[in-house]
């Protein structure tokens, strides 16, 4: 546990110390943005970068009165690894993804973290364009993701994902995700009930404050979602860290009790990719 913990911070550090690495490589200033130029960036842009948000943040339960048990931290790591220096057919790109997702009980004996969710990838990107302006991007992986824990408490399942990043104007986006699930595990094979079909979301980005909604869609006919709401400050204009928030309310925020109801507000700082956060 103590290795992995070592692993985790030291690629905390990296990303802090370079705030420029992103797999989002381009910064939107206005609407006419040349297709040449946005491509030649994305030919040259980093291989080593920014996925999804990196953020470290604790906070406890809505409506509980906050303990030790119903409080903690929960840290996110995301990058992402070019693998091609051209582009590929349809004008892609072909990426390694990797995003670790963990909850930590600090306030209990030992620190113990609790729940250690992996979610490797790989898949292609495609920057989109019309009328010679950058719009946005399509995403096609596929994506395990595990807990790796063994006998009842293991949790494990896989996806081919199709998503989407559209930039309405400079400040503001929609985004979507739906997959195919190849549930392989043995313990979680109602995971849909609980961790979802597709989701969908807005996100509103200006130059020092942002905020995002996030709907999962779980299976069935109700109006059943989880849902995440965000809320960023950035601290400087020079950097690309954020005070954040984020409350979270639903099932699935981690594996191991991927079928119990959670109702988090968490607070901390988060490191965001330079167009818009993936999902």
């Amino acid at each position: 546990m103590k290795k992995s913990l070592y692993i985790i911070l030291a690629v905390l550090a990296f990303v802090m110390a370079h705030p420029k690495a992103s797999a989002q490589i381009l910064t939107i200033n206005n609407d006419s943005i040349n297709t040449d130029s946005v491509r030649a960036e994305f030919d040259r842009g980093p291989y080593f970068g920014l996925y999804k948000d990196n953020y470290f943040i604790f906070g406890t339960s809505i409506g509980p009165k906050p303990t030790k048990y119903n409080s903690n931290v929960k840290f996110q790591i995301s990058i992402a690894q070019k693998l091609t220096k051209s582009t590929l057919p349809w004008h892609t790109y072909l990426y390694l993804f990797y995003t670790q997702k963990v909850f930590w009980n600090v306030l209990q004996n030992s620190l113990p973290m609790t729940d250690m969710n992996f979610n490797p990838g790989i898949g292609l990107a495609k920057p989109l364009f019309v009328k010679d302006k950058f719009i946005g991007k399509l995403m096609l992986q596929i994506e395990h993701e595990s807990n790796g824990r063994d006998s009842i408490a293991s949790r494990s399942w896989n996806k081919i994902t199709f998503g989407a990043n559209i930039l309405i104007d400079a400040n503001f986006s929609v985004h979507g995700k739906i997959w195919i699930p190849i549930i392989d595990g043995g313990y979680n094979r109602d995971i849909l009930k609980y961790c979802g079909i597709y989701q969908v979301g807005m996100s509103y980005q200006s130059r020092r404050f942002g905020g995002s909604v996030i709907l999962v869609k779980r299976q069935g006919w109700n109006l059943n979602y989880n849902t995440i709401v965000e809320l960023s400050y950035k601290v400087g204009e020079r950097h690309n860290q954020y005070l954040f928030l984020q409350y979270y309310n639903g099932y699935g925020e981690g594996l191991l009790e991927y079928n119990k109801f959670h109702s988090q507000l968490r607070v901390g700082f988060v490191i965001k990719p330079r167009i818009f956060s993936d999902y």
